[in-house]
C-alpha cells in the first residue's frame, strides 16, 4: 500500500550508513510538517541511492511524498519506518527514484479533440 503526503519540509538529517549481512547500507532521514490545523512533523527517509532526491531541496519548500509505511518486530519491540520512495517539489520539478521516464496514464485530456459538427450518426 503506497501512501502520499503533502507537507512543508523542515529539516535534512545528516546520513546514516553502516555495514549489514547483506552488504553496505545508507539511509537519509528528512522531517516534513503537515500544513494541517493541528500540524504534525514526520520523519521519512530514503534508502540507497535515493537519498539524492533530497539534493537541491531546502528547509521551508513544500513537498509531496510518496512512500509506504512498515512495521517489524525486534526483541519484543515495534518499529515503524516510513520509506520514501519518490517526492515532488511544489509543483513544479520531481524528484523520482525510478531511473527511466515516467509514462503518463492516459486521461480525458490525452483523447483526441472532435469537432461539435463531426458527430458519429
Amino acid at each position: 500500500m503506497s501512501l502520499e503526503l503533502t507537507a512543508t519540509l523542515r529539516q535534512i538529517l545528516p546520513v546514516q550508513s553502516g555495514q549489514g549481512r547483506n552488504g553496505p547500507w545508507q539511509k537519509q532521514d528528512f522531517i516534513v510538517e503537515t500544513n494541517d490545523n493541528y500540524p504534525k512533523k514526520i520523519c521519512c527517509s530514503l534508502w540507497g541511492d535515493k537519498a539524492n532526491m533530497l539534493q537541491g531541496l531546502q528547509p521551508g519548500q513544500d513537498l509531496k511524498v510518496f512512500f509506504d509505511v512498515e512495521s517489524r518486530e525486534y526483541n519484543g519491540r515495534w518499529y515503524t519506518d516510513v520509506k520514501a520512495w519518490k517526492i515532488e517539489t511544489g509543483g513544479s520539478g520531481t524528484a523520482d527514484s525510478s531511473s527511466g521516464d515516467e509514462i503518463p496514464l492516459p486521461g480525458e485530456d490525452d483523447l483526441p479533440i472532435q469537432d461539435e459538427d463531426d458527430l458519429p450518426f
